[in-house]
């Protein structure tokens, strides 16, 4: 049904949108070696980057580390089928980086452990450390396969772009510079990915906006079909996305990634005073809200264009994640450059997803499996050799577990819910540990088992739920009278809450 959509001379890859790609990995790599070729004397030097690090690419390295691709793919397709109610999230942001810095941060500034789950010992016992320490490992091995095999998957389903090998390159340049540059070579390049990430996105939104006469026309688009909304006051914990949710659950979900993560809190240590991670914390705050409201803004702009011929309806693509791909190819393809700059975001985002996970597992595979669970004695001189086959190590074996991810099927999205179970989980020990001084540790060992197992019946019950037909999604209205073809009928998709 592909051919349904007016063709406005959109073309497939060509030699100057793999140039830009190319381009972009080779910077990737050439910063790697030089960081390589600087050496690393010690595993801080390796893991924390001496504690030497400026504050603005260690903000934007944390924004990058908090924005898969995943999530550059699905947040304007979220915007597109379901509105802007999501877009409140970004208050989240607002809400959690105070928290953040006067709460956490002083402990983790003050005590600058390698691995954050240090703590969990010095205030409960080794065996919380060692088992919030393999969730973590668990976690983030599972999430950096699923957060680089999905969106590669969407991409190759809309650009031709070979899955496997579009995986494989991630991971090539990935393992290269983050094991042999370590931490300042994974926060340089993020820097400079994030420039690629928002240049990529604000040439779509400036070419798509251009393409439809404006912001003005564009807004007034979504407007006529409520797609813009920010205030659905509905307390019903049953509908999918209300203010309350994605404010409140928002909040909760960006602290577990703010407040207990350990590849945010090697970030924080890489600075010198706290004063400066507050800083990075906020800047990095405004980045998160800034590329939201592009990728938001980006949706309203593909609704603008697909308002009379919904790609989805007449089948000419198969899952929202492509609309994105999709309206780039179709539209700005003719473009040359454009889609190659547009994979190159995506490529950056999951590289900086990748990057941040590799460093933060050799640092607790090392200190707490290692060190601390094994017993075994390392070296001091030994620790960032050490660190750098670890950290290789998590990156070959997360590539490897993308060719288990690919055949999940239904099931991926339950390996993308466990990262915020796992978060949760941890979020909770570290509270209970830093604001409740009568807390022990038999009550943060059952209540920790207790909680997860809530948890991921909640997590699971939900995945059953939406395999069994239940959707509490209010569905955009879409049509395909526009469409050039011989549908003439006009479709429009609206679900109730309990539908």
């Amino acid at each position: 049904m592909e051919d349904c959509w007016p063709d406005k001379g959109g073309g497939g890859f060509g030699w100057e949108d793999y140039s830009v790609l190319g381009a972009v990995l080779c910077v990737s790599c050439g910063i790697g070696a030089v960081y390589a070729c600087a050496g690393q004397a010690t595993a801080s030097d390796f893991l924390n980057g001496g504690g030497t690090m400026a504050t603005l690419p260690t903000a934007l390295s944390l924004a990058t580390g908090f924005i898969t691709a995943i999530e550059l793919l699905g947040n304007p397709s979220e915007m597109y089928s379901h509105g802007s109610q999501f877009w409140m999230t970004c208050i989240s942001f607002i809400l959690v980086i105070p928290i953040t810095s006067y709460f956490y941060l002083p402990v983790f500034m003050k005590l600058r452990l390698t691995s954050s789950y240090e703590y969990l010992e010095m205030r409960f016992n080794k065996y919380i450390r060692y088992m919030a320490s393999a969730l973590y490992v668990f976690q983030m091995v599972l999430y950096t396969s699923v957060a680089v095999y999905a969106p590669a998957l969407a991409l190759s389903h809309v650009t031709g772009l070979n899955t496997y090998l579009a995986v494989t390159i991630v991971y090539v340049v990935c393992i290269f510079y983050a094991s042999q540059g370590g931490m300042k070579a994974v926060i340089m390049t993020d820097t400079f990915q994030t420039v690629i990430l928002l240049l990529s996105i604000v040439s779509v939104i400036g070419i798509g906006d251009f393409l439809q006469g404006g912001s003005a026309k564009v807004f007034s688009d979504n407007l006529k079909t409520g797609r813009i909304e920010l205030f659905n006051m509905n307390p019903d914990p049953t509908v999918r996305h209300t203010f309350w949710s994605v404010v409140i659950g928002g909040t909760f979900y960006w602290a577990t990634m703010f407040c207990s993560n350990q590849a945010s809190i090697q970030k924080y240590l890489s600075v010198e005073t706290i004063g400066q991670a507050r800083r990075a914390l906020w800047t990095s705050c405004i980045g998160l809200v800034l590329i939201f409201t592009f990728n938001f803004y980006t949706g309203m702009v593909m609704y603008s264009e697909y308002k009379e011929c919904d790609p989805l309806s007449i089948e000419a693509i198969s899952a929202p994640d492509e609309l994105l791909p999709f309206y780039v190819t179709k539209v700005q393809g003719h473009l040359r450059g454009i889609p190659g700059l547009f994979v190159a975001g995506i490529f950056a985002a999951s590289l900086g997803t990748v990057a941040s996970a590799m460093n933060s597992l050799a640092a607790v595979s090392m200190k707490d499996l290692l060190g601390g669970l094994c017993k075994i004695k390392i070296p001091e001189k030994s620790e960032a050799t050490l660190s750098k086959w670890l950290s290789a190590s998590f990156g070959l074996l997360s590539f490897g577990l993308v060719f288990i991810v690919e055949q999940l099927g239904s099931v991926l999205q339950v390996a993308l819910s466990f990262n915020g179970i796992t978060g949760g989980v941890t979020l909770g020990l570290f509270s209970l540990g830093m604001f409740f001084p009568w807390a022990n540790t038999k009550g943060a060992l059952v209540g920790s088992i207790l909680a997860f197992l809530l948890v991921t019946w909640i997590g699971l019950g939900t995945q059953v739920a939406i395999a069994n037909g239940y959707d509490s999604a209010l569905q955009m209205p879409t049509s395909i009278s526009g469409c050039h073809c011989n549908i003439s009928n006009e479709v429009t998709h609206v679900k109730t809450n309990h539908e």
